[in-house]
């Protein structure tokens, strides 16, 4: 018995792993090579010659246009599809999981309940039993909301009308990434959810003077409560505005990076090697901004949610 069969492997194994690795390899060298033949081919048919675009706005495609007006003050842009979108796969995603639970769970199945037990953990580990059982309906909420919300916005969909494909004439919606949380009406009204939701436990649990002087630490007293008093409240303000910029912040910065080197770059310079050149970068943004930040802000509103909220209930 040689070696190989004593540690169970077979020379077909061998063969194929480094089949695999030597595919891999000369995909990378394909690849690279055709970045390099890019380069080559837009400068020796464009030149690297700049020319500055005066009218292209790097911002306009994040501008809501009314598509539909309905009645009063409501109207339908892709801000509102886009919710609409989000509203329609996350209760589908559930309910879909919901009625098919079974002993040996599919991915989607097993995925929903990894998020489910984490949300759970950190609900609990925020909170009373009592507590958590009734807010953890929310926070979960908020956590699946926001994760298919970042999600969506990564997926390119013909919904920019402020700069429109021309084709014979007519004009139709240019392809860009958006998510609804990019105008900051959405993160601000979430967070504003979150603020009254803890502060009424608050008010519950202690009364209005209770909770005031829950507000700060036991054992101050005298002058410092002239000082303190002013900074505690104005503490959970600023936990509303964080909330909301948090959350807006990244996702419109993301937004904006990736068609940034993706592109937007090049048409701001008027120079189309320089698409070429800085394109990596836009999909390497990309991938890390689908992959990491979109789950990452998601987590962090929902557990900053359940913080607050416990928090609001303690006595210190």
């Amino acid at each position: 018995m040689n070696v190989r069969e004593k540690v169970g492997e077979t020379p077909s194994g061998s063969a194929e792993s480094s089949t695999g690795k030597s595919r891999g390899k000369r995909i990378a060298i394909a690849v690279v090579l055709v970045y390099i033949a890019g380069l080559v081919g837009f400068g020796v048919i464009f030149g690297v010659h700049t020319r500055k675009n005066e009218h292209y706005s790097i911002v306009s495609p994040f501008k809501l246009e009314t598509w539909v007006h309905l009645v009063g003050p409501l109207e339908l842009n892709k801000g509102v599809l886009y919710l609409l979108i989000t509203t329609v796969l996350t209760i589908g995603i559930l309910v879909w999981v919901a009625r098919r639970m079974n002993m040996r769970p599919n991915r989607v199945q097993t995925a929903v309940e990894l998020l489910y037990d984490m949300i759970r953990k950190l609900t609990r580990d925020s909170m009373d039993e009592k507590m958590s059982r009734k807010w953890f309906p929310l926070v979960f909420t908020l956590f699946v909301f926001i994760l298919v919300t970042n999600l969506l916005g990564y997926i390119p969909l013909p919904v920019n009308t402020a700069e429109p494909i021309n084709l014979g004439g007519v004009h139709f919606p240019s392809f860009q990434i958006y998510a609804a949380d990019t105008n900051v009406a959405i993160p601000l009204i979430l967070a504003l959810g979150v603020f009254l939701s803890y502060n009424y436990e608050g008010l519950r649990a202690h009364g209005l003077l209770g909770y005031v002087k829950s507000l700060v630490p036991s054992g101050i007293g005298g002058g410092m409560l002239v000082m303190m008093y002013p900074l505690e409240i104005l503490s959970h303000f600023l936990r509303l505005l964080s909330l909301t910029v948090r959350l807006w912040a990244n996702l419109l910065a993301g937004h904006m990076l990736i068609g940034f080197m993706a592109g937007d770059l090049a048409v701001l310079l008027g120079s189309e090697v320089l698409g070429w050149l800085t394109l990596p970068l836009g999909i390497a943004i990309y991938l890390f901004e689908c992959v990491l930040i979109a789950g990452l802000q998601a987590f962090i509103f929902a557990i900053l949610t359940a913080i607050y909220l416990g928090s609001a209930v303690e006595s210190h």
